[in-house]
């Protein structure tokens, strides 16, 4: 797992390298991928089961699997750039590559890129230690304590979000404790450095399968669902309703039902349209 901080940390300098040189994306991005026969795709595969790695450190998951099967559909091959997540957006806005998958949808973002149509839906959750002094989800259970949660995150701007509401109740705040990886985030929980984890729910079910040894818990779940989608630059319309056309077939033939049940157990009624928040 720290192995990997190093290797992000080269990747996210790469980004902000880009960011500096880099010229905005052209209109026709499309015909240069297609004309190049690959589509670069940013990722931080530490989101399982949405993307993550093997023990050969192939990037595997839901979201490289509809994104591999998509540039097929298009031509194309996919080669991944890795990078921490903090680096993500930065680096699509920059151009650095083409397209990013596991994005919460959210207006904030929407101004400055665009979404492919949602993969999946989000609902974040709370996890603890069995015996805790958390005993539910709620915002006011969760008032003083100390919570882990990936940076630059959804989750992270959600829990902002309920601190400001805490802080106009009068009510004392959530100490949030940043990290890059969803393990770095329970070997905090392990460790008592903090009293819960705030992630996505899928994310922390499959937390709960791999680390058998440690007593974890969900405490229940915080705010509402959202939209998972893919995004790429606001520059690049065409290649975001090509893959959006990609996407809408493996709807239809059944295969986006098919991973939904291979990766998370369970299906979900995914949007096509006005599912971006005002």
């Amino acid at each position: 797992m720290f192995k990997r901080i190093a290797k992000y940390a080269l990747a996210s300098l790469s980004v902000a390298l880009v960011i500096g040189i880099c010229q905005p994306a052209k209109a026709d991005a499309l015909a240069d991928i297609k004309a190049k026969g690959k589509i670069v795709v940013g990722i931080d595969p530490t989101f399982s089961p949405f993307e993550f790695t093997d023990s050969a450190g192939k990037v595997i998951g839901y979201d490289p699997e509809l994104m591999e099967l998509a540039a097929k559909g298009l031509g194309l091959k996919v080669e991944y750039q890795v990078m921490a997540f903090s680096g993500i957006i930065p680096g699509l806005i920059a151009g650095a590559f083409d397209v990013t998958p596991t994005i919460n949808v959210t207006a904030e973002r929407a101004k400055k890129i665009d979404y492919v149509i949602p993969t999946a839906l989000s609902v974040n959750a709370v996890l603890t230690l069995k015996e805790t002094s958390v005993k539910s989800s709620g915002i006011a259970d969760l008032s003083g304590k100390k919570c882990a949660v990936k940076q630059t995150t959804q989750p992270e701007q959600m829990m902002k979000a309920l601190n400001d509401k805490l802080k106009a109740a009068g009510k004392p705040v959530v100490d949030l404790l940043g990290f890059e990886t969803i393990e770095q985030t329970i070997a905090a929980l392990a460790d008592k450095r903090v009293d819960c984890v705030v992630d996505d729910k899928s994310v922390l079910f499959e937390a709960i399968d791999k680390r058998k040894d440690l007593p974890l818990a969900l405490a229940g779940e915080i705010g509402d669902a959202q939209p998972i989608a893919w995004a790429a630059n606001k520059s690049t319309p065409a290649l975001t309703a090509a893959l959006s056309a990609e996407l809408k077939k493996l709807k239809v033939d059944g295969t986006v039902t098919a991973l939904q049940k291979k990766y998370f157990g369970y299906t979900m009624a995914l949007p096509e349209t006005d599912f971006i928040p005002k």
